[in-house]
Parts: structure tokens; sequence; C-alpha cells
């Protein structure tokens, strides 16, 4: 009976949690504070407002609701994140300044950062003053991560850092970054490879934004020249950072939870409503998709909190979304050659397949981590 009157506690609390969250977006949106959704990549035309909202949030109480007091958070349940991300794709609202810095930073700093560093970093991040983006991929190790080249050289009390990241997004706009580079070249590839919290404006950061198909700006190429490290941006232990960065990588795959159900529904409706305005074939490739929307959904539901899944669920939404505008595209016919929001998803949409880690990469993962088969050969 106790368990029972504890798991009715904890439910009432969330359903009155749930009601307060709901209240706040409501006025927020209603006074114009609130910035509009925009996904996991925060859009540059959106940048300052999306900052703006990230400290409305901060002094309103709606920030890091399960971090710790002691870094500015509210010290609530993971529950209650879950709830809030949910409300805020209800009102199709952004739940924070971006995934890099308050999901990817601020975890990996809460996990396994000095109290300096979680003092120093912490609470910047969720005023919105301090913004970062992610150093991972290179031109010549994307998919492959741990073939990275970017090289951080031991320097006395210092690292010295040289080579290029690329498809860094806001990298233009950001504070500071979350970079993986080797700096035990002679170790075997995963256990020489550390992980820095990188000052971005330190001589010799080059960042060149990258234009897409859409003529927007989102992701750039980084350049290191000669850049000089303090030794306290080293992110847990020299030689560690293979192990800070996957653990970095889930927080990224799965941290859509139930707000990226919600979305899916979203969807799968806006799918049934087109189906009414189309033929037969139409009307085929759009059930084909729907079956497909509604088995993700329904996974995501039952087993979403389970990380084994969060590569199957980025592999299925990433290929169900680019299916979507490619036949979306098709139903238009000529209309999706003219410019407007449907024609920018179209072409934003590949990008998918390529960020947060490849389909090919997620369906080794699941191979491998999932089903327990061979891995794939070595060339």
């Amino acid at each position: 009976m106790e368990t029972g009157s504890e798991e009715m506690g904890t439910e009432t609390s969330l359903d009155a949690f749930r009601a307060e969250a709901v209240q706040f977006l409501s006025e927020a949106v209603d006074a114009g504070e609130a910035c509009p959704a925009y996904g996991a990549i925060l859009v540059p035309a959106l940048h300052e407002r999306a900052r703006r909202w990230q400290r409305y949030c901060y002094d309103s109480g709606w920030a890091g609701l399960h971090w710790p007091t002691a870094c500015g958070g509210r010290g609530l349940g993971r529950d209650h994140t879950g709830v809030w991300m949910e409300e805020c794709e209800r009102a199709a609202v952004a739940p924070y300044l971006n995934l890099q810095g308050i999901v990817l930073a601020g975890e990996a700093i809460m996990r396994t950062g000095t109290d300096r560093q979680r003092e120093q970093f912490l609470r910047p991040t969720l005023t919105g003053e301090m913004l970062w983006c992610q150093l991972f991929s290179e031109p010549g190790a994307g998919s492959d991560l741990g073939g990275l080249g970017t090289s951080a050289v031991p320097d006395g009390n210092r690292f010295v850092l040289n080579g290029q990241k690329v498809w860094s997004s806001n990298a233009q706009f950001a504070e500071y970054g979350i970079l993986m580079a080797r700096t035990e070249p002679d170790a075997p590839k995963h256990r020489g490879i550390s992980f820095f919290l990188l000052d971005m404006k330190l001589p010799g950061v080059e960042v060149r934004p990258i234009q897409q198909m859409t003529g927007d700006r989102e992701f750039c190429e980084v350049f290191f020249d000669e850049v000089s490290m303090p030794a306290d941006a080293l992110l847990g232990e020299r030689g560690g950072g293979w192990g800070v960065a996957m653990a970095v990588l889930e927080d990224e795959r799965g941290g859509a939870g139930a707000s990226g159900v919600i979305s899916l529904r979203k969807r799968l409706s806006k799918m049934i409503e087109a189906a009414g305005d189309t033929g037969p074939l139409g009307r085929q490739s759009l059930a084909d998709l729907l079956a497909r929307g509604s088995a993700l959904a329904a996974l995501m539901e039952l087993h979403g909190a389970d990380p084994r899944m969060a590569p199957v669920a980025k592999l299925a939404n990433s290929e169900l979304g680019y299916d979507e505008v490619e036949i979306g595209a098709g139903l238009r016919g000529a209309d999706a050659m003219l410019a407007g929001t449907e024609t920018e998803a179209f072409l934003y949409a590949p990008g998918m397949r390529i960020a947060g880690g490849t389909s090919e990469i997620q369906r080794n993962i699941i191979g491998e981590r999932v089903l327990g088969l061979p891995r794939e050969p070595s060339p």
C-alpha cells in the first residue's frame, strides 16, 4: 500500500507540474517571449531570440529542471524534464537554447567535470550566456570517429591543438565547444583520444560557415592552428575521451524521448489529412509511411527509455523523415520547385540521414550492439 501511495503521489506531483508548465508556456507565447521550436539544431535566424528565451526560462525557474540547485537548476527529477519537453513540443516552443549545450555539454560536465568546471560552465549554460557547439566530426573521420586526426599535444601545463572539424552547428556563434582530440598518438585509436571544453575565442581557432542547399549556414568547418589550450580544458582523464564521448552521443541520440513521439504523432496526423487529396498511388505511398510511423511511435512509447533503442529510433526517424518529404514533393508536383517552407524541408531532409551519426553507422550499431551480430570487418 505504501508503494502505491508513493507512486500516486509522484503522478499527482507530475500532473500538477504539467499544469504549471502548460500555463507558463501559454503565457510566454501570448507575451511574445517564447521562441518557436526549431528542432535539434538552432537556426541562425533565431539565434538572438533563442538566447533571450533561454534567459527568460532561467529567470522564471524553467531551465535545468533536473539539474542540481547548486548548478542553477531546480533539483527536480528527470521525469519533470520529460514533461517539460512534451509540453514544449505540444506548444511548438523550443525547450532550450540548443541540444549541444544543455544536453550534451551540460550532462557531460555534470557527469565527469571537476567542481571548478561545474562552477565555471553550468550556470552560464543554463542562462544562455554560454552557447556551445560540438567539435567531433572531421573531413576524414566522420563516421569513423575513432580515426580522428586532430591532435592536442601536451606542452607543460597546456595542450597545443592542431587540425580541423566539420559539420559543427552554430560554431560561428558559440563561446565554447566540446572537442575530441588525440593526445596519445601511439595508443590504440580509441584509447588515445581526450575530451576538451574549448574556448572558441582562443587565438588560432578559425570558423568558416558552410552554405547549405537551403541557403542557410547552420553548419561550419572549424580549423585549429597552434591553439594553446589550458590544461584544465580537459574533461575527465587524459586518454579517456572515448568513454566521455560515447555517453554524450547516447544523450544526443536518445534525447527526444516522449516529446519525439508527440512530434511524430503530429506528422502522422498531417499524413492522414494529406491522403484525402491524392489519388490511389499517392494514398498507397502515404499508407506505407503511416504504417512505418505508427510502428515507430509504438516502439518509442513502449521502449523509449531503453538506451538500446536510441540508434533504432534515430535510424527509423531519419529515414521516415526523408521519405516523408520526398513523397510530399512528388505529390505536389511542379509546386515542389517553388520557394517555401515545404521546399526548404525537402532540401534539408537528406542532411538528417547524416547528422547525429549516418544511417549506415546506425545500422552497424544496431547489428553489433543490439542484435549481437559479428562486428563489421575492418578494411
